[in-house]
């Protein structure tokens, strides 16, 4: 069963201008389907650099690999480039030669400037995520939604997560079985092989210590402390973790260094249900509610392809996210049930009056919509797939690579 993906626009128009399209995204987020699925209509050879021979072939030489694979009109797809010799100068000489390439990618590896700096002006670059609220609704048959129906639907979302097979898959007990299996192959492949870490162990208790605190301010000194690993080892296993699209660090929203914060980060999972399979907890606690809901709102916003940041003064009013449209920022704040009376808070209040912002939103789990203003900006309660709606209407954003 296909379940036609939000990128595809984007990705025909990228297919129509240049000859490489790179799909950058996590193991199993269902790249290699996405292209199958464009090319039904299309010859295509599709090669995996999982495969010794062709990993082989193209690390000793790209003119007999050429000759051996890519010969006539057709799509070749290139799955997971990372694990190729020098791909960039490769795929570069592949381009030139007219060659139509499709290239996947589960780590940024593919979007160093060593790779990337090769293909300016002859690749894009796409970025796959695991599937959305409204891609997870089509999979379930969902046309229609009320509120308890929506309810329903993400928190299954939050605790599953968007992984196309654990979404497809109906026994509970399955899909968790397929996230821990998922997880391992992320840490022990993705993450610990691609960028040549040695202590697993120490890599796993990272991992694991960072589920428990999603949404947190990141120390690496009390990382470091606490887990007993040096500072450069922490700052290196996160690295790897966010460049395989496990985790992802959000930097803060700041105009005046000096009452502000500006150097921290905030720590969020890409997909909940990989959080819950590290934290090894298929479980909302009335304690983990919060925090699991603003990871789940941080990671649809990514998906929708939002620059997503956070703000915080430094007499600890703040925002849960920030994004812009048009140059001016948009204010978001993320609650369990949104007070209707009261939908403007002290912190949100703090921002609305140093940043004079003319539109925010207040995003709930429980309850329902509602509107308030402040100052001059207009603020509206939704729910997430609402939420959505209304930041694509005030303008598409590209998705962001970084």
């Amino acid at each position: 069963m296909y379940i036609e993906r939000e990128i595809t626009e984007a990705f025909l128009s990228a297919s129509k201008l240049n000859n490489v399209v790179v799909i950058v995204g996590s193991r199993q987020s269902g790249k290699t389907t996405f292209l199958k699925a464009q090319s039904k209509n299309t010859k295509e050879n599709y090669l995996s650099f999982d495969d010794p021979d062709v990993k082989e072939l193209f690390d000793a030489d790209i003119k007999r690999f050429e000759n051996q694979y890519l010969s006539g009109d057709n799509v070749v797809v290139l799955d997971e480039i990372q694990y190729g010799k020098e791909p960039g100068s490769k795929l570069k000489y592949l381009a030139d030669k007219g060659k139509k390439l499709w290239v996947t990618s589960s780590s940024q590896v593919a979007l160093g400037k060593e790779v990337l700096g090769w293909l300016v002006g002859r690749a894009s670059v796409l970025a796959l995520y695991p599937f959305s609220i409204n891609e997870v609704l089509k999979a379930e048959g969902q046309k229609e939604v009320t509120p308890s129906i929506l309810n329903r639907m993400i928190e299954r979302h939050i605790v599953y997560g968007g992984y196309p097979k654990v979404v497809l898959e109906k026994d509970i007990s399955s899909k968790e079985a397929i996230l821990k299996d998922l997880y391992q192959l992320m840490i022990l492949k993705d993450v610990a092989r691609t960028f040549n870490i040695e202590d697993g162990a120490g890599l796993e208790r990272l991992a694991q210590y960072l589920s428990h605190n999603v949404g947190n301010l990141i120390s690496y000194e009390a990382l470091s402390r606490n887990l007993g690993l040096s500072s450069l080892s922490v700052k290196k296993y996160m690295n790897a973790m966010e460049k395989s699209y496990l985790i992802a660090r959000v930097p803060s929203f700041y105009k005046n260094k000096l009452k502000e914060i500006v150097k921290q980060h905030k720590l969020y999972f890409i997909d909940t249900g990989m959080r819950s399979a590290v934290a090894n907890s298929f479980y909302i606690s009335p304690e983990t509610k919060g925090k699991l809901f603003e990871n789940y709102v941080f990671s649809e916003l990514v998906k929708a392809g939002e620059d997503v940041r956070y703000w915080r003064s430094k007499t600890n009013a703040e925002v849960d996210f920030i994004v812009q449209r048009h140059g001016q920022p948009i204010p978001i704040e993320v609650k369990i049930k949104a007070d209707k009376k009261h939908l403007v808070e002290r912190s949100l209040q703090s921002f609305i009056e140093a940043y004079k912002p003319r539109k925010g939103f207040v995003v709930f789990y429980e309850g329902g919509p509602g509107t308030s203003k402040y100052k001059g900006c207009a603020i509206d309660a939704v729910n997430i797939k609402d939420l959505l709606t209304a930041l694509k209407k005030m303008g598409k954003q590209s998705i962001p690579i970084k």
